[in-house]
């Protein structure tokens, strides 16, 4: 038996960011109910993205978190007739370019971006721990999501940098729902519920309801894509008994597999 044989996996993420994920849990043998709970859409006002962009050579540190901001990012450049590939390649030597993870190094390499720090830790606040003394003084360019937490800046600014937030794009609650999926969900019918982003398990809360949610509590296990996610579901009260060691679809997928496989019972009582 493949080790996801006989599971059902629900997907919280994006339509548009949910395909590796999808393919890598169906691989495995898992059912797999798609449940998009946020959207993604670029800011209500570009004045102040705009001009960090075409002031970006006026940053020491552009700081990148997420494969999401690398493509709103890179997006806005070509509309405004920016070229970023070229302000930072290899020939140039300012701003220096910090990934938070591997996918999100990809995703700017695919971008033309030079990469000069990956973060070996999971979040941005490891990322900033790294750097230590390097951005001490430096103003360093902070593209985020208008929902991001506030523990990166904070971190950078203690480290004595002087971060420049500004929001390149914006996470919305999903308007789409399987009322099927829904119906699984709500009867404990599926065995893992995955969330790639804190907003995500918000949104799932709104979506379900508090009550509905604790009631899950020890039928349906919540999986995490990576520590920050992790933590915000904690911070909510509720248990996550999957936590990917690697902040990436695969990683994800592997978690649950591994979980899965290591509590073979959990799948029968579904059967």
């Amino acid at each position: 038996m493949k080790p996801l044989e006989g599971c059902r996996i629900v997907v919280t993420r994006a339509v548009e960011q949910a395909s590796e994920l999808v393919s890598r849990l169906e691989t495995l043998g898992a059912q797999v109910l798609l449940l998009p709970l946020v959207e993604f859409a670029p800011p209500e006002d570009f004045a102040a993205f705009d001009r960090a962009i075409e002031q970006i050579e006026r940053f020491d540190w552009l700081v990148v978190t997420s494969r999401n901001v690398v493509e709103f990012v890179s997006a806005r450049a070509r509309a405004i007739g920016v070229n970023l590939a070229a302000q930072l390649s290899p020939a140039t030597f300012r701003p220096r370019v910090a990934a938070v993870g591997h996918a999100t190094e990809l995703a700017a390499r695919e971008a033309g971006w030079r990469v000069d720090h990956v973060s070996s830790g999971r979040t941005g606040v490891d990322l900033t721990r790294e750097l230590g003394d390097k951005i001490g003084g430096c103003r360093v360019l902070l593209p985020r999501s208008d929902r991001a937490a506030g523990d990166l800046p904070r971190a950078l600014a203690e480290a004595g940098a002087e971060p420049v937030e500004v929001v390149a794009y914006r996470t919305i609650a999903s308007a789409e729902g399987d009322p099927g999926v829904l119906a699984a969900i709500r009867a404990a019918q599926v065995h893992v519920v995955s969330f790639a982003s804190p907003s995500a398990f918000r949104a799932f809360v709104e979506r379900l309801g508090e009550e509905t949610v604790r009631n899950l509590a020890g039928k349906t296990r919540f999986a995490a894509i990576g520590p920050t996610t992790a933590q915000a579901i904690r911070e909510a009260g509720y248990a996550v008994e999957i936590e990917a060691k690697v902040a990436t679809a695969a990683g994800l997928a592997a978690a649950i597999a591994s979980h899965c496989g290591a509590h073979p019972a959990e799948k029968g009582r579904m059967r």
